[in-house]
Formats: structure tokens, C-alpha cells, sequence
């Protein structure tokens, strides 16, 4: 990967246990992989052989890529070790002990793991450890994960594509911060850098994970071919944009922030996922689909609910590029935005599948 720093421009949730901390406000994200539980269930049921892959001498070792500053991860973890559990007891049912599992929980040097551990329940059924530094490099020695675990992460790409920034470039997106609505070149240049780090994750991952051993990831994702925009979250990144335009009109910012500030957020489709991991050839699909992450949320979408959730994933990144009043104008003018004036569109916005699941096996 040369010099280049994953960690550079890679998005900081916030920490701590305030009011936008991502620790109260992950609620979202944790219902969007709670709708998979039985999918993920299924998947290392059929798919996962816990009893050759495990031995007396040795942990069943698992890696939560991206798992924030909790509750979710830990919740995730505690599932996932559970259904393990079962099925080596369906596998082994004369085995007198089961096998012990060593949870590993990684995200980013600046990740605040001191909230995360002092979450962790006493009674955990795994050994727990942190491991810094970001996903789209190796993290791991040679063969020595079974089981690896990503949710709503790998959608972060590990830097603004460059050339979105280049003044001199037909991809430079002016006025925007996101690839919704923009000129093909704009969502090329996005596309390419999703390209970059997926790759490289799948070849890291490669590296790191057993043969047999299995990879889950969920993830924002769309249909081929649809517009951005009919996404609430492409609606939303949409409604940012034309809100710092109008703080820029007021003079509260300069345009020049504007310009600079991109988010490096890509939503990728089936087909591209697909298309990834079969140029990567280490791994087979043993599922790949677009899910409804929310499909027993009826009725008008909480807007305000929605926008400190929001907050609480993006407010580290903001900071780097507006003052905190700024940011919070930003914000007080999206739920506005969002509830009043583009309340229809919003509403019109497809749900059903704007959630990736992928398992994939190690060959």
C-alpha cells in the first residue's frame, strides 16, 4: 500500500458516553444487523465446521472489523460466539468441553477502546483483546482468524478519492459532498477508491483468515443502476450539501470549505460486490443480497432521531472542517430540511434493500 495512511481521512465516531457519543446513539445500526440475526444464524449453521477447524490447543479466534465503542459489537459478539457454541455441540455432541473463543476488536488508532472495555460484560463467554489501526491493511499474522465479522463499516472508505479535490480534475466535486447527484466523474472517482480498499481488505483478509474459516459483512449497499438520491441516506447527503451551500450564501462559511469537505462514504451494489471478490478469488459467496434494515419501522421516518445518529458517526470528520456552531447549524438545518421541504421525497425514498449481506468462505 506505499506510504499512504489509512487513518488519514478515515471517519472518527464519537466517544465517551455523551449526548452525540455513538455508545447512545447507534440504535439504528444496531436494528439494521439485529433483521439479520437469523441469516447470520443460518450461514454458520450450514456453512461454518467449527469441529475441524477447532482443536483442545488452540482458541476458535474471531475479529470484529470496525466495532466502534459498543454496545453493538458487543452484542454481535455475544451472538455469533453462542451460535458457534451450538453448533459445536450439534457437531460434537460427545465432546465434554467446548472450545475456547478469543474475541479480537479492531477499529481505528483513534477508536475510544476504554469505553468499549468497560462495557464488556464479566461474564462473557470469550477472552477479549483490541487490536488498533485500520481494516484496509493487515492487522492479523498469517492464518490465524476463523471467523470475521464486519457490520456497517465497510462502507468508510479509507481516504476522499483525490481526485474529487483537484481542482483541475473533471472529477473535482464542487459544491458537493458526496457522489449523489453528481457528474459521472465524480462517482467514478468513488467507485475506484471503493474498488482500491475492498480489494486490498479482501486481500488482507485472505491473508489473516483459515481455509474454511468464513467472513461476514453488512454493509450499506443499492440496487444496480439507481440514482443515489432515492436513498434516504443519498437524500440526506444531498440535503447537506445545498445546507452549507445556503451557510455559505449567509456568510457563515466560506465556499472553500464547502469544496473541500467530501465524505468517503460508498454504497456499493450486489453486482459490484460480486464482481470484487471474484477478482479476488481467495474466497467463495456463500450469500450476497440486499436486505430492508429497518422492516418493522413503519410510518414517517424520525428525522431528528436519525440526524443525532448521524452526528454521532460523522461530528469527529465535521470537526476537522467547521467549527462546533457551524456543525451545529449544519445540523438544526437538515432536520428542518429533512422534515419540511423535502419531507415527500423523503418519504418516496426506497427502503427495502439498501442493506448488503455477504458471507464468504475461505477456499
Amino acid at each position: 500500500m506505499g506510504n499512504r495512511n489509512p487513518e488519514v481521512d478515515s471517519p472518527a465516531t464519537i466517544g465517551g458516553d455523551g449526548t452525540y457519543s455513538y455508545s447512545k446513539n447507534s440504535r439504528y445500526q444496531r436494528l439494521a444487523a439485529n433483521v439479520l440475526s437469523e441469516k447470520l444464524d443460518a450461514a454458520i449453521t450450514e456453512k461454518f465446521d467449527i469441529a475441524s477447524l477447532s482443536s483442545p490447543s488452540h482458541a476458535i479466534r474471531l475479529a470484529d472489523l470496525g466495532c466502534a465503542t459498543g454496545p453493538n459489537t458487543i452484542a454481535a459478539m455475544q451472538n455469533i460466539v453462542q451460535i458457534l457454541q451450538r453448533k459445536f455441540k450439534s457437531q460434537c455432541p460427545n465432546s465434554r468441553t467446548l472450545p475456547e473463543f478469543h474475541v479480537f476488536f479492531n477499529d481505528k488508532i483513534s477508536n475510544d477502546f476504554n469505553t468499549l472495555f468497560a462495557n464488556l460484560p464479566s461474564d462473557k463467554p470469550y477472552f477479549a483483546a483490541g487490536v488498533p489501526g485500520s481494516f484496509h491493511a493487515r492487522l492479523f499474522p498469517n492464518a490465524s482468524l476463523h471467523f470475521v465479522y464486519s457490520s456497517i463499516a465497510l462502507h468508510w472508505l479509507s481516504e476522499v478519492p483525490e481526485k474529487v479535490t483537484d481542482r483541475e480534475s473533471a472529477a473535482w466535486n464542487k459544491g458537493r459532498v458526496h457522489y449523489t447527484s453528481a457528474p459521472e466523474e465524480v462517482v467514478a472517482a468513488y467507485a475506484d477508491q471503493f474498488a482500491k480498499d475492498t480489494e486490498e481488505f479482501l486481500r488482507t483478509r485472505a491473508e489473516e483468515v483459515v481455509s474454511g474459516g468464513m467472513v461476514v459483512i453488512i454493509m450499506p449497499g443499492i440496487p444496480h443502476g439507481m440514482p443515489q438520491r432515492r436513498v434516504p441516506s443519498g437524500l440526506m447527503y444531498a440535503v447537506m450539501a445545498s445546507s452549507l451551500l445556503d451557510m455559505v450564501n449567509e456568510g457563515l462559511i466560506s465556499e472553500d470549505e464547502v469544496d473541500s469537505f467530501n465524505l468517503p462514504l460508498y454504497a456499493p451494489s450486489p453486482e459490484e460486490m460480486t464482481m470484487l471478490v471474484t477478482k479476488n478469488g481467495d474466497f467463495t459467496i456463500e450469500a450476497m443480497e440486499l436486505t430492508n434494515p429497518s422492516p418493522n419501522t413503519n410510518g414517517p421516518i424520525n428525522v431528528r432521531g436519525w440526524m443525532v445518529h448521524v452526528r454521532a458517526a460523522m461530528e469527529g470528520m465535521l470537526m476537522k472542517h467547521f467549527d462546533k456552531d457551524k456543525i451545529d447549524e449544519l445540523f438544526d438545518r437538515l432536520v428542518r430540511k429533512l422534515s419540511h421541504e423535502c419531507s415527500q421525497e423523503l418519504e418516496s425514498c426506497y427502503r427495502e434493500g439498501i442493506q448488503l449481506f455477504i458471507v464468504l468462505k475461505r477456499r
